[in-house]
Parts: C-alpha cells; structure tokens; sequence
C-alpha cells in the first residue's frame, strides 16, 4: 500500500525575521492544511529550506511536524543529503521522530553514476525500516538523473523503497519507468503543472508547492482523477496552470513564501542565499492570486 495517494503538501518552514524557526506559525501552516484536505505532509524538502537548517533545525522540525499532525495524516520527512552517512544520521533520527515514510533526494554535487545512486539509497533504506520514496530532480542535482532501469531495480530489490517522486518533467522517461515497473514503483508527481499526465500513467499523486496556498484545489485535482472525472480533473489543473506558473516565476520557494505572506499566513522571510521575490513577478503573482479567488483585489 502506498505511504499515501493524493496531494502531499511539500510544506515551508516559516521563520521569523530574525530567521530562526518560527514554531507557532509552523503549527497554524499545519492546521490549515489539514484543515483544507491535504493528504500528507512532506516536511524539509527543497520547499521547506532544508538545505539552510542546521541538522538540529531540520530534526527539531520534522520532531515538531509530528507531533503537531498527531497522526491525523502522513508525514513524510526529507532526509536526503550529497554524503550517505548523513542521510543515514538523518534517516534514522527522523524514523525514531515516528515519521511515516522519507523522501531522499538524489545526491546533488557530488554527481555519482547509477551504480553509485543504488549503492546510496539501498544503504539509506537498509538503516530503517520505515518506507522510501526516492527524489529524482537532475535540475537541482547538477543533471543527475535517476534512470528508469535505477528506480525500478531500486523498488524491486529493496523491500522499502516504494516509489519515486519525480520532478524531471519528463514525460517519455517517467512512461519509460512506469512500462518497466510491473506495479513496484509508487509514482508521485513533483512538478505542479504535470499532476494529470502523472496520474494518467498510473500515478499515486503529487508532492506539491501548489497545496501551499490551494490544497483543497489541489487535492480535487487528484480525487475527481480517481474518482473517474478526468475532465473535471483536467479542468482544475488547466485553470491552475497560471498560478503555478507564477509560482515558479523564481527559484521556489521564493514565490510561494510571497504568496503564503500575501494570503496573511506568514510564510515569513527567506534564509539566504534566497531573496525576497522581484517587485514585477510579486505583482503578477498577486494577479494570479486574485484570478484564481484565494485572495481579494
């Protein structure tokens, strides 16, 4: 069975403007997403700024989210890292936390081949036991592209590995995997502008920005999908292709912390080397906002 189906929130870390974590409003992003049918929470991925947490932010973060969630929807926690012992560390850390599943990135710099990506995320899923769900993102890893030959001998010889999130908006190599899967591969779209091409190919869902500031929207893409109204699916996803253009007007998660801060839930300042988005892509963000009715003119 899948971690879960649906629309998973890859949700930010609110910080202050002195930019240490700001818990409270962490909660309230968490009570709003519930709130609003979000399916799961990914919590310090990319949106999330893992890479500027130190490890004890990043742990303290993830121990927070579950807490809070109190095991009202999945929490998947990102514990990818360039160094295998320290997606190790974190790993584990998360899965004593009582995370439901981890999402590990591929590992960025360092550039390893695709017997170095196996030998990394089997001895990452073999020090726990929760399940895995490998991040395949070649733009944010320096090109590195975990091949569909990869993910599936991945899910297929390592018990927890269960899917991949894929975020390489390529649509003929995500058919080449799912043709190669046999049903071992849990696909979950992470790019905001594909969820229905995704589920068309046996998709299980989306890690998405988007669910930051529409989840119930969100959400309804993937439900009317499995429900059988793919056009009324399709349709949401079309009227929301503006907005989450809008949303990658810059490097996330600059637009969406703009628009969370917009929409008065205080997504809070950025941690550099991140910057406050340009004046032209806020005001067209806005415009976005307003068109799609989660804020007012």
């Amino acid at each position: 069975m899948a971690i879960f189906t649906g629309a998973g929130v890859a949700i930010v870390t609110p910080f202050k403007e002195n930019r240490e974590v700001d818990y409270e409003k962490f909660a309230e992003t968490i009570e709003f997403q519930i709130a609003n049918k979000t399916d799961a929470i990914i919590v310090c991925g990319t949106t999330g700024e893992a890479s500027t947490l130190t490890h004890e932010e990043h742990l303290d973060v993830i121990r927070y989210c579950v807490k809070c969630v109190n095991g009202r929807i999945p929490v998947i926690a990102g514990t990818g890292s360039n160094c295998t012992e320290t997606a190790i560390y974190l790993s584990q850390e998360a899965e004593k936390a009582g995370v439901d599943g981890i999402l590990v990135v591929t590992p960025y710099y360092n550039k390893a081949t695709q017997n170095g990506l196996f030998e990394h995320f089997k001895m990452v899923a073999d020090s726990v036991k929760v399940p895995m769900i490998l991040y395949n993102i070649p733009g944010r890893t320096g090109g590195v592209n975990i091949l569909p030959e990869t993910v599936v001998r991945l899910c297929t010889e390592v018990e927890n590995i269960v899917g991949v999130k894929d975020a390489t908006g390529n649509i003929s190599q995500v058919a080449k995997c799912m043709a190669l899967a046999d049903g071992k591969v849990d696909l979950y779209s992470g790019n905001d502008d594909q969820i229905v091409p995704i589920l068309s190919l046996g998709g299980k869902g989306v890690i998405s920005v988007l669910s930051n500031v529409a989840p119930k929207e969100t959400h309804d893409i993937c439900e009317k999908f499995f429900a059988g109204d793919v056009e009324g699916s399709c349709n949401l996803q079309l009227k929301a292709l503006p907005l989450i253009n809008a949303l990658f007007s810059e490097v996330n998660p600059i637009p969406v912390k703009k628009a969370l801060n917009l929409m008065g839930k205080m997504g809070g300042t950025l941690r550099r080397p991140l910057t406050e988005m340009e004046e032209g892509n806020a005001k067209k963000l806005k415009e976005e906002m307003i068109r799609f009715g989660i804020i007012n003119e």
